[in-house]
């Protein structure tokens, strides 16, 4: 394996995300387009994707084609909208979890489609916590945000980072653990 990358909420082939999320796309097929080529252009074929969730919105054979020209091996952390009892959505994935928790480097990092306002290590700073679900600008969003900004007054050393493709500091692109941590710097103020 050579590199470890991260991403929430892709929502393949998902129309009204485009229109939810504000997205730069013109459809879900210029999405689908997009995210693929950002995906491939960072991972290369041994490296190790967590995809945090929600990661299919369809379940054509058109779909399932288009995402296994996604480069890497691929990990899936379940989100409410991955069908998983499906065989060919098995079929992407090396495990399917709930929750995990892995070693990056020297890092300890708690995976979960849904942020955690308590996750194991948060409170003395240990670990990193990486979630998805909660998209950008929507109210469980803004809460999680002043959630992390107000942990800071109160000397908690929370370390929640949102990997959501349409994050800024994502890009609609998976991410290492550095580029998260660096990217989301002025976003939300989690160092």
């Amino acid at each position: 394996m050579k590199n470890i990358f991260y991403i929430s909420d892709t929502h393949f082939s998902h129309e009204a995300v485009v229109r939810m999320d504000r997205r730069p796309f013109e459809n879900a097929k210029d999405m689908n387009e997009k995210m693929l080529e950002n995906w491939n252009s960072v991972v290369g074929k041994q490296d190790l994707v967590y995809v945090l969730g929600d990661f299919l919105w369809k379940f054509r054979d058109e779909d399932f084609s288009l995402v296994k020209q996604l480069n890497g091996r691929k990990r899936l952390i379940k989100g409410n909208h991955d069908k998983t009892h499906s065989k060919n959505f098995k079929n992407l994935f090396e495990s399917i979890m709930d929750y995990e928790k892995i070693k990056d480097g020297e890092h300890t990092v708690v995976l979960s489609h849904y942020p955690h306002l308590a996750y194991d290590g948060s409170y003395k700073g240990r670990n990193l916590h990486f979630y998805g679900h909660v998209h950008e600008n929507t109210v469980e969003a803004v809460m999680v945000n002043k959630f992390i900004l107000e942990s800071k007054t109160e000397e908690l050393p929370m370390k929640m980072y949102n990997v959501g493709a349409m994050m800024s500091y994502m890009d609609y692109t998976p991410r290492t653990l550095e580029e998260i941590v660096e990217g989301s710097k002025g976003v939300v103020k989690n160092e």
